[in-house]
């Protein structure tokens, strides 16, 4: 039976899930910069939550990217150099992806969104749960002309803690004509989704 785990770094919000058995072990913490300091011991804990020594890990997943990049790094060594250790495969997950999976039953365009800084963001476009389009790093003009192009009547939601900002940004009558609307959950981190998309699969 597969224990994996789930490693996202990606933003400040540190959230790693464990998938033992049937079981699904949850840790979250707004890390700030502590990411380093604190993904050994929230592993650790939940490891005992769940009753599960280290060397009964099957594997382990983290973000890809985009996100932070110190944040990304330090989630890919800490999972490459878990995996090695314990010699169990690893693979790492679009965070894109993980972002947009939990709207997969939206019924029109999911867009997450990234603030890449410097007026840009990362961006993807997905239906149904399926990607559309390769990751964009660019300006909300560049964003809004692919939305129009891709969501034609259906509903467009912005997904993420930096949807707001991008939805300021876009042309208003594309807001309105297009129905975009801003998810309002509060930020979380989407060690869950990874773990849900790894486990589907069949990763790492």
């Amino acid at each position: 039976m597969m224990n994996l785990l789930a490693v996202d770094t990606s933003s400040s919000i540190l959230s790693i899930a464990l998938g033992a058995g049937n079981e699904t072990w949850y840790f979250e913490a707004d890390a700030g910069l502590r990411h380093s300091e604190l993904l050994l011991d929230s592993v650790d804990l939940l490891l005992q939550k769940a009753g599960i020594p280290q060397a009964e890990l099957s594997g382990v997943v983290c973000m890809g990217g985009p996100g932070s990049f110190t944040g990304l790094r330090i989630g890919f060594s800490f999972a490459k150099g878990l995996a090695l250790a314990l010699g169990i495969p690893f693979a790492p997950v679009p965070t894109l992806d993980s972002m947009a999976h939990p709207f997969a039953a939206w019924p029109g365009l999911v867009a997450p969104v990234i603030d890449a800084k410097k007026s840009a963001f990362f961006c993807a476009l997905y239906r149904d749960g399926k990607r559309l389009c390769p990751d964009m790093d660019a300006g909300a003009a560049e964003i809004a002309g692919a939305v129009a192009a891709l969501a034609g009547d259906s509903p467009v939601l912005l997904a993420g803690a930096d949807a707001e900002k991008l939805y300021s940004e876009l042309p208003p009558e594309l807001a309105r004509d297009a129905a975009i609307r801003c998810d309002k959950s509060p930020r979380a981190g989407y060690a869950r989704a990874l773990l849900d998309i790894a486990q589907k699969a069949g990763l790492p």
